[in-house]
């Protein structure tokens, strides 16, 4: 029995020995950096301390899209790109090929708005150049003058409602101080927001070479798009007209109806969907584009992307059948 305790006691000597070692450092160095509980990124202050400063994560409310998201009873198989996203709680409710890189057509316009706002004034008065011209076939023009002079305001009205093209080049100018500049920003800008995926050539979205993004990176655009009062009045309007002048002061009439078909009633939403608004794109290499802010019976917000239909006849019922994944 003595003679156990003896090993006992020996036993314990050493591990104390070996304890007192490894605590004091090798080779008697000892810690520069000790712990402390009063440093501010000890684990004890993170748990212990209210209001504790934390690095805010990028995309801590925007919704991630890691691959196809279904939940089996949408089927949007006819469309190249499609993506649903619920604003308040960034939940993907539906995503299909949301990272495919593709023509956005005047989708594009989204982000020349959201650049006019961020880096213009609406009472900003804008005067149009021979450079503001467009020649190519079957696209939408508001007939713009060297000379003609409107507002940032007017411009961005006519640029989202009717679509203008040369509107596009005019902002895209006056606002970049020149079309090159200006795309400059744009691109700048989609950096900024996370969508690495997305390249601008021009402001309007006529199709050029390395001019693309994806339904996911549109989704983050839009999504920084309607932060702005402005933008959601004008994506929610139906008809627009208003008087703008030429180099000889001149009034010019000008009167248009919306592009979105929800709205000039040829197609129906959701019963339980209220459509604020958005943008339409189509060009021959884009297929049919829309890209919607809508909302629920109790007001939330919600993002709706399709890329690449075949037709309005189909893209629209095909968005329909994405917000009926609303409430699922």
């Amino acid at each position: 029995m003595k003679c156990t305790n003896r090993k006992k006691r020996i036993l314990s000597v050493c591990l104390a020995c070996m304890a007192l070692i490894c605590f004091s450092g090798c080779a008697g160095k000892s810690y520069s950096f000790p712990y402390d509980a009063e440093y501010g990124v000890s684990s004890f202050q993170i748990v212990q301390t209210v209001n504790a400063s934390q690095a805010v994560p990028f995309a801590n409310d925007l919704c991630i899209v890691e691959g196809d998201v279904s939940s089996g009873d949408a089927d949007l198989s006819e469309v190249g790109a499609a993506l649903l996203c619920d604003v308040n709680t960034a939940t993907v409710l539906y995503a299909r090929n949301a990272h495919e890189r593709m023509h956005p057509a005047s989708l594009t316009k989204v982000m020349t708005a959201l650049v006019a706002l961020k880096y213009g004034s609406m009472d900003q008065v804008l005067t149009a150049t021979s450079d503001n011209y467009i020649t190519e076939k079957g696209a939408v023009l508001a007939g713009l003058k060297a000379g003609d002079t409107m507002t940032l305001s007017q411009a961005l009205y006519i640029l989202l409602v009717y679509s203008a093209n040369d509107v596009g080049m005019l902002i895209a100018e006056g606002v970049g101080g020149s079309v090159e500049g200006f795309v400059d920003l744009m691109n700048e800008e989609a950096k900024a927001l996370g969508a690495t995926n997305t390249h601008f050539m021009n402001p309007h979205g006529l199709t050029e070479d390395n001019h693309y993004t994806t339904a996911y990176d549109l989704y983050l655009i839009f999504n920084e798009a309607i932060k702005y009062e402005t933008f959601r009045e004008i994506i929610h309007t139906r008809d627009y007209s208003t008087v703008y002048y030429d180099k000889d002061g001149n009034s010019k009439e000008f009167s248009k109806t919306t592009t979105n078909l929800y709205f000039r009633g040829n197609f129906e939403p959701p019963e339980n969907i209220t459509i604020v608004g958005g943008k339409t794109g189509t060009t021959n290499a884009a297929g049919h584009c829309l890209i919607l802010l809508s909302r629920d019976t109790a007001g939330a917000p919600y993002i709706s992307v399709i890329l690449r239909a075949p037709s309005n006849d189909v893209m629209y019922p095909e968005m329909s059948d994405l917000l009926n994944e609303i409430g699922k």
